[in-house]
């Protein structure tokens, strides 16, 4: 377990490191929501939402969790790039754990969309959001959550993907439904019946609902409950399965 942690940190400061070399990386990230925020947000302002709360307590969970679906399914874009520059053969002859290589990226991925969420609830405070702070606490938790399983999943899909060409498509094939069923924008509670009931299929819908949940104050009801179960599920299996691909391919 030492052995893990130290690994794991060290991978983690070398892709930080990088990252903050990066100015523009930090923060066009936050680019899109803040524009969700800007020229979208006002338009609901008057629209009956949800039974609580105001329609910024709808949008801004939606853009928080947008951050971690869209930035995190592409973070497997890096690891196509260090492939084509030998950059995992290298790490091949390494001694260093297969789950910290792992590790150390998505811990790295979600602290750099947890700050970016930072971003967007101050702007989205400074356009009249009010929610408790343990709320928003809760929000990054989720963000942080999402952040590591989506991001395990696509740096295995990485390994087995040898162009950038072949990889874009995979992602935008499985987030575009995954982010209209998932309620990002609007709650799936609008949506017709047979719409709201496919739905249902989808596990952020849950984050989702468990994140609006918080921003209101509702901490200890049902969507709170399967919020955590499904982001419990997902990390497990999204790490089990990245980690397994890690080992096979000796990244």
């Amino acid at each position: 377990m030492t052995t893990l942690v130290s690994d794991t940190a060290l991978v983690f400061g070398r892709y930080a490191r990088q990252t903050l070399r990066s100015k523009m990386q930090i923060f066009f990230g936050a680019l899109m929501p803040v524009l969700y925020l800007l020229f979208y947000g006002p338009l609901l302002t008057a629209m009956p939402l949800a039974s609580r709360g105001s329609s910024w307590q709808v949008l801004v969970p939606g853009l928080l969790l947008q951050l971690g679906l869209f930035g995190a399914a592409f973070c497997g874009f890096a690891i196509i790039i260090e492939k084509q520059h030998g950059v995992v053969e290298r790490m091949r002859v390494t001694p260093v754990s297969r789950l910290a290589l792992l590790l150390g990226r998505v811990l790295r991925d979600a602290a750099l969309f947890v700050f970016q969420a930072v971003l967007v609830i101050l702007v989205a405070l400074a356009m009249g959001l009010r929610a408790p702070l343990p709320g928003i606490l809760i929000g990054f938790g989720f963000v942080a959550a999402m952040t590591v399983s989506l991001a395990s999943l696509s740096y295995a899909l990485a390994l087995r993907v040898s162009t950038p060409q072949s990889f874009g498509p995979l992602v935008n094939a499985v987030n575009m439904p995954a982010m209209l069923l998932s309620g990002l924008m609007l709650p799936m509670s609008l949506a017709p019946g047979w719409l709201n009931v496919l739905s249902h299929f989808m596990p952020f819908r849950y984050l989702v609902d468990a994140v609006r949940a918080a921003f209101v104050g509702d901490y200890g009801g049902t969507a709170m409950l399967y919020g955590v179960l499904v982001t419990a599920a997902l990390l497990l299996a999204s790490v089990a399965t990245g980690t397994r691909l890690f080992r096979r391919a000796g990244a």
